[in-house]
């Protein structure tokens, strides 16, 4: 089958940032896809191929700090910041096609579009997203398994990789589950080739260790994404990683009972990165979701 080739544009975030994103598809309802904390818009690929031959436009996004977008000078990368840009994102698609977006958000990406969704709908300015999808993320998750995440990212984060194939070789030790592939080409744009000749991820390290990052205010965090669901009234979908380290069966069940109307989708043998682990069965997961609510 032949491959759908992005386009690409730009959205100006809620500090004025610079934000990038690939552009699969023409026409139909657009499609906003929000990465999860460490990734790049390159993600998405395959998932954004499959919504463009579905008739609808897939939007990935590079968020703030990540990828090819913008690091902010002002160093803010707490959630309510990403549900900022989230907003500013929807509301520029919103004017340009005229319809709000159904927003897809991995982990990172569903947190910023859960808080901004209800964020709107609290302030009563209506609905920001035609749709939701939440991918293996819920407002209470394993803390453990969010510790063990950042861990990894944290590992090299300063001082980075001496190679790309170095890169690899610590990602299949944190993925031991999943093939390692015959080239680095897609590693590759997760790393940034510095002057001192060393890869270091393409994410700001304040992400996690500056001033204002996503370490910390957990409590208040949970309680604001708790909140948020008991509001949401736009169709919802959770798909969760049937291994996954951070969303256990509980925490589905109880965003399941919050959110009485959403869907979900148990994705087996994938693990928090979901879309990554088996593309196939996810991606039919939200196709089946999408034509409900694309129209």
């Amino acid at each position: 089958m032949r491959r759908v080739e992005p386009a690409q544009t730009m959205f100006t975030g809620a500090e004025g940032n610079k934000l990038v994103a690939d552009v699969l598809g023409q026409g139909g309802r657009a499609v906003l896809l929000l990465h999860g904390g460490g990734q790049t818009r390159h993600a998405w690929r395959a998932t954004a191929e499959r919504i463009a031959r579905a008739g609808m436009t897939a939007y990935a996004v590079d968020q703030r700090g990540h990828g090819d977008s913008e690091w902010v000078a002002s160093g803010a990368y707490g959630f309510a910041d990403f549900a900022a840009d989230a907003r500013a994102i929807s509301d520029e698609l919103h004017r340009r096609s005229g319809a709000r977006p159904i927003v897809i958000g991995a982990s990172l990406g569903g947190i910023a579009s859960l808080y901004a969704e209800g964020e709107a709908e609290r302030s009563g300015r209506g609905p920001l997203f035609a749709a939701l999808v939440l991918v293996d993320i819920t407002p209470r998750v394993d803390r453990n398994g969010v510790d063990k995440v950042q861990s990894f990212m944290r590992a090299h984060a300063r001082e980075g990789f001496e190679s790309v194939a170095q890169a690899a070789d610590a990602v299949a030790a944190y993925l031991p589950h999943r093939p390692r592939p015959r080239s680095h080409d897609g590693l590759k744009k997760n790393l940034r080739l510095h002057p001192d000749g060393r890869w270091r991820w393409h994410w700001d390290p304040r992400f996690l260790e500056g001033r204002r990052n996503v370490s910390g205010y957990r409590e208040q965090v949970e309680a604001a994404l708790i909140a948020a669901a008991r509001q949401l009234k736009i169709p919802a979908l959770l798909v969760r990683g049937g291994s996954s380290e951070l969303v256990q069966e509980v925490h589905a069940r109880e965003f399941l009972d919050l959110v009485p109307h959403a869907e979900y989708a148990d994705v087996s043998g994938a693990r928090h990165m979901v879309a990554g682990d088996r593309n196939d069965q996810f991606a039919a997961a939200i196709l089946r979701f999408l034509g409900k609510v694309h129209c």
